[in-house]
């Protein structure tokens, strides 16, 4: 989204909070409750160019949110329990779920003691290659990559390109472009450019995504806490939507195999890679319900219905936006109220050297 339309977005959400309205029309849109979803917690980061803040919020702010949560009436409850509430006929109060993407280190060292001081429960979807030390976090390399070079070359359709990006707009421009054309890769192919990207500007793939992932010890940990429901992210976290039927089916059910060896329990919950509307398939909600998960996740926003009128295998979660830090705008969210779609950001005119 561009910095004009968050902006716009944010002055919106303002606005509903601000309008008396929230309180009313949460009655008739705010569902049975909704799951909140996160991806890394850490300490705010200095730097002009951050293009992945979006998915990062800081230990304070998860606190903050915690105590709103409660202060607002909501019950905090486990996955398991919102899945239930799902299919009953309407409580009195509504729930909020706590979800977490992608495993970071950061949520063991960061985000669980924050998590445990109150005593939540919370889900962490676990992508089973990266406590392995073989997953690959791209989108890492591709910040890390942009953030140092101001020349950066490689190789798109078959053809060198080069780029010349020294102001952290030119910066922001070309990690929006190379993100969204990896994102439409197949993994092998994505895995071919962007380790060719970072050999070519001496970044290791491997080791900044083993620092950056929890390992099974860390993930054993929070298994252990009765709190914690871990779920599946899948092995690698592809985008589905640009695999083949049976190699989505083997990322799916071998994701779950994997986690449920490791941990000696089932595994009940998914959450597709990515999560959004692009990303994953109509075959690949019949694939995660034939796996035998309870649910499976997107980042496609809404709140949970209830009386079964919510597919919890196209599970909607409000994706927080780690740029805007207003309890206001997640009340409005977590009402149900929604703002129309945004227009998408113009092609950036990127400087070709």
């Amino acid at each position: 989204m561009s910095s004009d339309n968050r902006w716009l977005r944010s002055a919106r959400l303002e606005l509903a909070y601000f309008s008396g309205g929230t309180l009313l029309a949460s009655r008739a849109t705010g569902g049975a409750g909704a799951v909140l979803r996160f991806e890394r917690v850490r300490p705010r980061r200095k730097g002009a160019f951050q293009p992945l803040k979006c998915a990062e919020i800081t230990p304070v702010f998860l606190d903050k949110v915690i105590r709103a949560l409660k202060r607002w009436g909501y019950d905090i409850v486990s996955l398991d329990e919102a899945c239930d509430r799902s299919v009953r006929l309407p409580e009195s109060r509504r729930f909020a779920c706590l979800s977490f993407d992608g495993a970071a280190k950061d949520l063991i060292t960061h985000a669980y003691p924050v998590l445990a001081r109150h005593g939540v429960p919370f889900t962490v979807y676990v992508p089973s290659a990266f406590p392995d030390g073989l997953g690959e976090a791209w989108w890492l390399a591709l910040e890390a990559v942009i953030a140092r070079e101001t020349r950066i070359s490689l190789v798109i359709d078959h053809r060198e390109q080069r780029f010349n990006v020294v102001t952290p707009t030119e910066k922001y421009e070309l990690f929006a472009y190379l993100s969204a054309w990896l994102r439409k890769l197949p993994p092998a192919e994505l895995s071919i450019a962007i380790r060719d990207l970072c050999a070519r500007h001496s970044v290791d793939l491997a080791a900044l995504s083993r620092e950056a992932s929890m390992d099974w010890a860390d993930i054993a940990r929070l298994a252990a806490d009765p709190n914690v429901t871990i779920g599946s992210a899948t092995v690698h976290y592809p985008v589905l939507a640009n695999l083949r039927d049976a190699d989505a089916q083997r990322e799916i059910t071998m994701g779950k195999a994997v986690l449920e060896t490791a941990l000696r329990r089932p595994v009940r919950h998914m959450a597709y890679p990515f999560g959004d509307r692009y990303s994953f398939r109509r075959s690949d909600v019949v694939l995660a319900e034939q796996a035998g998960f309870v649910s499976a996740a997107s980042t496609m926003p809404g709140v949970v219905q209830s009386e079964g009128r919510t597919h919890l295998h196209m599970l909607p979660r409000i994706a927080w936006d780690g740029r805007s830090r207003s309890l206001h705008a997640l009340k409005v969210l977590m009402a149900g109220i929604t703002l129309p779609r945004e227009k998408s950001a113009p092609q950036p005119k990127l400087d070709l050297g």
